[in-house]
Order: structure tokens, then C-alpha cells, then sequence
């Protein structure tokens, strides 16, 4: 699969979290996905994933929060991103 990382963030929190998100352009949409977006936003600690968006092969759209996963309808990157952090924030306890 040919892809151009069109996004990417990372924050390394001083409490040893770490947030990253990374967002591909692809040719052909991920099977299981109607869109021609990759991506991988994680937030958690080594080897501990407390919230995690992806579209892994197959799968499609999903998210992770904590030991749940479910699916997530994607509309946009921006929605995306807006969506995991909002997450993030309520686990971290900023809302």
C-alpha cells in the first residue's frame, strides 16, 4: 500500500503518557473503510493502550477506550482527531 503521512502529533506528558496521531492519504480506501484515510491515534503508556483510534485492515473504523472496543462512524479528519482528544481529556480527567 502506497501512503503519504499527511499528519503528526506527539505529546510525551510529564506523567509518562504518551499521545500520537498519524494520519495517512492512501490510494484505495482500507478494506472496511469507505474513505482513503489511514490512521493510528494512540494514548496510553508503554504497553498500555487507554485510547485508541484506527481503521487496521478489516476492522474498519473502530475505537479503543481502555479494554472496549467499538465502532466509530468517521466523517472527517477533523472530527477524527476532535473526537480522540475529547477522549483523551475525559480519561485524563480535563473536561
Amino acid at each position: 500500500m502506497t501512503a503519504t503521512r499527511i499528519f503528526y502529533d506527539r505529546i510525551d506528558y510529564p506523567d509518562g503518557a504518551i499521545l500520537e496521531m498519524v494520519i495517512w492519504s492512501v490510494r484505495e480506501p482500507v478494506k472496511g473503510s469507505a474513505h482513503r484515510l489511514k490512521y493510528r491515534l494512540f494514548y496510553g503508556r508503554a504497553g498500555l493502550r487507554l485510547v485508541g483510534y484506527d481503521n487496521e485492515r478489516g476492522k474498519g473504523d473502530h475505537r479503543h477506550i481502555e479494554n472496549r472496543e467499538e465502532a466509530y462512524l468517521f466523517t472527517t479528519p477533523e472530527a477524527l482527531v476532535e473526537a480522540f482528544l475529547s477522549d483523551v481529556k475525559a480519561l485524563r480527567g480535563e473536561t
